[in-house]
């Protein structure tokens, strides 16, 4: 039997991948993170399927739930908010299910950053003005950043910064991006992307972090910086241009 790490999306039950949707309707096990994965996607499993909520659960008991529905001949999804290759604690399940042996496949999501920028409707690589994103996110008590990967050195890029699990440390991100993007460059920050109570807030550096603070966002939230979100004049794309040149098959 197989489990699968399954994408649930950035929050609406229906921005689930259809392949995640069947998926999850022929497991007979399901593991759940209650505080993030919507209750509605739940309706999908069979009738009679064991829910597990591993909100409270740490990753021996995970992980054991997993080996012991292998064990039992069942599928098992594992549902994982946004998409599994980010930011999502996968690695170390998997780590554990290839230790005793257990096989497993991926079924990518709609990532939250995804689900953002359809918020803000913006493209976030724009012709000539940028064409580099970059998903990262601040160092915590919890778990430190590897060496040349803050905020500051990752800031000299000048490229569009993507921020997971940093609203509660926007303080610290303005501090550390101001003298490499300037307290004009645009910022916002989108919380609950694609959820009804989804939350918009558009600024620059120079007040994002004050619309944060009174807004009350702490968690499940991403931050966006770089000048692609306030670009307007720039030049087309090739893709679509008339002097491209095509070839009629």
């Amino acid at each position: 039997m197989t489990v699968y790490f399954i994408g649930a999306g950035p929050g609406a039950a229906d921005l689930i991948t259809v392949r995640g949707a069947r998926t999850l309707a022929a497991c007979r096990v399901c593991l759940y993170a209650g505080s993030l994965v919507p209750r509605e996607l739940l309706a999908e499993c069979p009738d009679g399927a064991r829910l597990v909520d591993t909100a409270q659960l740490n990753l021996d008991e995970i992980t054991a739930e997993l080996v012991r529905a292998h064990e039992a001949g069942l599928d098992v999804a594992r549902l994982h908010s946004g998409d599994p290759s980010v930011f999502s604690a996968v690695a170390e399940q998997m780590r554990r299910l290839d230790a005793a042996g257990v096989p497993y496949e991926v079924v990518p999501g709609v990532p939250a950053f995804a689900a953002a920028a359809a918020a803000l409707k913006r493209e976030l690589t724009v012709p000539t003005v940028g064409q580099t994103v970059i998903l990262t996110r601040v160092a915590q008590r919890a778990t430190a950043m590897p060496e040349g990967e803050d905020l500051a050195t990752l800031g000299r890029s000048g490229a569009l910064l993507v921020l997971h699990l940093a609203a509660g440390y926007v303080d610290r991100v303005v501090e550390e991006l101001l003298p490499h993007y300037g307290a004009g460059c645009p910022a916002a920050v989108v919380a609950l992307a694609s959820r009804p109570d989804e939350v918009i807030l558009r600024g620059t550096l120079a007040d994002i972090a004050g619309q944060v603070k009174e807004a009350g966002i702490v968690r499940t939230a991403v931050i966006m910086v770089g000048r692609t979100l306030g670009a307007s004049q720039f030049r087309d794309s090739h893709l679509y241009s008339a002097d491209r040149e095509r070839h009629v098959c």
